[in-house]
């Protein structure tokens, strides 16, 4: 009867340890948005996981012309291109998930996300991707940052093109 009685303390201990690191859990939801599609996906991904919202924000904001050829061109074609951040993400060590939005640029992620990524420190972080697009899928941006970032704890992005909050509750629940 002892054995059965400290089985079952055992069992509810791991239960409620278990419950505890998942309410501990902290998500932030950082990203990059230059027309406003990415940040209205974003803030239905900090909606359904509980996440903070981060908005990745450049120093010189990206006018139309920058986006329609120039500034966005130039930064795309450079591999090596970082533009600034108007500020870092505070308290990065106090997130156990991040996910990272962004629209799709050239088949790519935007140059900034690459700056945003290397401006923290996200080792023992999981990150997730998701995007939106006007033609692109995200496996060739996920592909180049994980490559990229080989070290970090990636998971399966998604391309959020006209999901729907469901949608991403049935993502974000993997």
């Amino acid at each position: 009867m002892k054995r059965l009685t400290f089985f079952m303390v055992a069992i509810m201990a791991l239960c409620l340890t278990a419950i505890a690191q998942k309410q501990s859990s902290k998500t932030l939801v950082a990203y990059f948005s230059a027309t406003g599609t990415t940040e209205k996906a974003a803030k239905v991904v900090a909606e359904v996981t509980g996440g903070t919202l981060y908005e990745i924000q450049p120093a010189k904001k990206y006018t139309s012309a920058d986006l329609d050829s120039s500034r966005s061109s130039v930064e795309m074609a450079d591999a090596k291109s970082r533009p600034t951040l108007s500020s870092k993400a505070e308290n990065l060590a106090d997130y156990d998930t991040v996910y990272i939005g962004f629209p799709i640029w050239w088949n790519l992620a935007p140059r900034i996300i690459n700056t945003f990524i290397e401006s923290g420190d996200f080792s023992g972080k999981t990150v997730i991707l998701f995007a939106t697009s006007g033609g692109s899928s995200i496996s060739n941006s996920e592909k180049e940052l994980q490559k990229t970032y080989s070290n970090l704890k990636w998971q399966k992005g998604k391309l959020l093109n006209g999901a729907t909050k469901e949608d991403i509750k049935q993502w974000t629940k993997k």
